[in-house]
C-alpha cells in the first residue's frame, strides 16, 4: 500500500519505521523539508518528500502534526491522492502545553471534527491514545493475551475497515469507537488515553469516558 505520513515526530517517525518494516511504500514529510529527514529515510527506506508529495498518489495519508499547525497544511492537499484516499488523524489538542486556545474545541467540537473541517476531507481517528514507543515495542501476534487494542473512530465504514486492517498488520487489535462526533471518548484525559490493555478493557474505558473535557486539557 502507498502511504504518506505528514509529520515526523514521535508517532510519525515510529509509524514510518513500522510501516516500512512490514512492506508498505512510505513517503514521509514534515514542515522543515525533506533535507531534514535524511536520517529517518536512510534508517527505514521511506522517501523524504514535501507535504504535498506525501499525499500524491497515496492510498492512506497519516496526519500527525501539532493541532495548531493543521490549518497551515496546503489547501487541496488530497486532490492528487489515490481515489478514495483514507486520511488518518492522530492529532491531540494540548492547549496548555503546545496548541494555545482553539475556540471551537473549547466549545465542544471534537478534535477530529475540527481537523476534518480544516483538511476538507473525512478522517479516521487512530493512534492518538497510545504511547509512540508502544508502536515499536508492543506489537503482538493475533491471539496473544498481551496484545494491545487501539480505539478507532470515523464516519466512513470502509475507511475505518482499512485503518483497522492496517493496525492489525502492525500487531494490535482494534475497538470501534464510533463516529467522529463520538471520538471525544478517546481524546486526552479520557480513561482510554494511554491505556495499555486488550479489547475488553479498552471497550469499558471508552464507555466510561466523561463528556466534559478535564481541566488540564482545557485552555
Amino acid at each position: 500500500m502507498k502511504i504518506g505520513i505528514i509529520g515526523a515526530g514521535n508517532i510519525g517517525g515510529n509509524l514510518t519505521r513500522r510501516l516500512t518494516a512490514i512492506g508498505h511504500e512510505v513517503s514521509v514529510a514534515n514542515s522543515r523539508g525533506p533535507h531534514t529527514l535524511t536520517a529517518l529515510a536512510e534508517e527505514t527506506g521511506a522517501a523524504p518528500v514535501t507535504v504535498t508529495e506525501a499525499a500524491r498518489g497515496a492510498e492512506v495519508v497519516v496526519v500527525t502534526v501539532p493541532m495548531k499547525n493543521v490549518p497551515d497544511l496546503p489547501s487541496g492537499l488530497f486532490e492528487e491522492a489515490a481515489p478514495g484516499v483514507v486520511v488518518i488523524d492522530t492529532c491531540n489538542y494540548y492547549p496548555k502545553e503546545r496548541d494555545g486556545r482553539i475556540e471551537a474545541i473549547e466549545n465542544g467540537l471534537t478534535e477530529s471534527r475540527w481537523t476534518s473541517q480544516h483538511l476538507g476531507h473525512p478522517v479516521v481517528k487512530a493512534f492518538n491514545s497510545t504511547f509512540a514507543q508502544d508502536l515499536l515495542e508492543r506489537p503482538r501476534p493475533k491471539g496473544d493475551p498481551e496484545r494491545m487494542a487501539l480505539p478507532v473512530s470515523g464516519d466512513d465504514a470502509e475507511a475505518k475497515r482499512t485503518v483497522r486492517a492496517l493496525i492489525d498488520e502492525l500487531g494490535f487489535d482494534t475497538v470501534d469507537a464510533g463516529g467522529i462526533d463520538e471520538s471525544w471518548h478517546q481524546q486526552p484525559g479520557t480513561p482510554v488515553y494511554t491505556l495499555r490493555a486488550g479489547v475488553d478493557e479498552i471497550t469499558r474505558a471508552l464507555a466510561a469516558a466523561p463528556r466534559e473535557r478535564p481541566a488540564e486539557f482545557r485552555a
